[in-house]
């Protein structure tokens, strides 16, 4: 075994236990969630819709506004229908379709609390009804609004990585590389970097994970303004030292990064996450590049370009 053996240390354990995981199996996925499936979670719970909501992509947010938005007055509407012919005035739909048309229009407009007045409830229960969807209406906007003021609010990293690890040359011989940039045009400031590298080990005929804090050259940088190469030495005090591709392959080796930093903007500390895979890794390749100065001589640094590499020989 290439991977040198080390005493466990539980301070590198990543809250997974030692319990050895599938090869195709990420701890940490690319986005910086966490692979784990939870069970027993109650269907609903205010606490966690809300965390869902807020942390949701936004695509999702949107369709989920939408639904919510299209359901409402959908089922409005079907209860005007059911009320009868009579319910709205104002209405010109004869067929039970146009009819419905008529309803659900009407529901949006009593919903957003517009009311065009073309249309009107007409009797006790329609009005109680309309009363009643336009207290509904004013509270899930608020809601709403709410929820578009925390996810706007929210600080986080915007953070891009390098979509391979490098080994490559270093002070005469190899390290373990990647690099990372801040794809917001914010500063963050005070960066420390964690990579932890975690693999299957057989321990007394069975199987277990372990997990080594991989020392890196720099852990910690003052100001993000480029691109930031994180490099571990694979010197004697490797673990990694004399690893070998098919090393990694067999005992399913993954490498956790934990960045945190502070944002200038918000004034709080972020957070950003990532892993890489054996499967992920450019043997023989350094990275080029991926800045360059203008005419009046300030940096430029290209985005496009921070996974730029070109093989070499170590």
């Amino acid at each position: 075994m290439a991977i040198h053996r080390r005493k466990f240390n539980p301070e590198d354990d990543l809250g997974f236990g030692t319990k050895a995981v599938v090869k195709t199996q990420r701890l940490i996925n690319q986005d910086g969630s966490i692979n784990v499936k939870r069970k027993g979670l109650k269907f609903f719970s205010t606490a966690n819709t809300y965390h869902s909501l807020i942390t949701m992509n936004w695509f999702k947010f949107w369709l989920v506004v939408l639904a919510g938005y299209l359901v409402a007055n959908i089922l409005f509407a079907m209860i005007y229908v059911a009320l009868g012919p009579g319910t709205l005035d104002g209405t010109e739909g004869t067929s039970l379709f146009y009819r419905f048309m008529d309803s659900f229009f009407f529901s949006a407009q009593t919903l957003s609390t517009v009311g065009y007045g073309h249309i009107s409830p007409k009797g006790l229960v329609a009005n109680t009804i309309a009363a009643f969807e336009s207290m509904i209406g004013l509270l899930a906007f608020a809601l709403a609004t709410g929820l578009l003021y925390g996810r706007f609010s929210k600080p986080s990293a915007k953070i891009k990585y390098s979509k391979h690890l490098l080994v490559a040359p270093y002070k005469g011989g190899k390290g373990l590389m990647f690099r990372l940039t801040n794809l917001r045009r914010n500063v963050l400031i005070d960066l420390s970097m964690e990579v932890i590298f975690s693999y299957n080990e057989e321990i007394n005929g069975r199987l277990e994970r372990r997990f080594i804090s991989l020392p890196l050259e720099r852990k910690k940088v003052s100001v993000l303004t480029l691109s930031w190469t994180i490099v571990h030495p694979l010197d004697d005090d490797s673990p990694l030292k004399d690893m070998t591709p098919e090393d990694l392959e067999n005992t399913g080796a993954t490498f956790a990064v934990l960045l945190k930093a502070f944002d200038d903007t918000f004034s709080q500390t972020v957070h950003s996450r990532t892993s890489y895979m054996y499967n992920e890794m450019v043997w023989g390749a350094k990275f080029q590049p991926a800045f360059d100065q203008d005419e009046d001589g300030r940096l430029m640094l290209n985005l496009d370009k921070i996974d730029d590499h070109e093989l070499v020989e170590i």
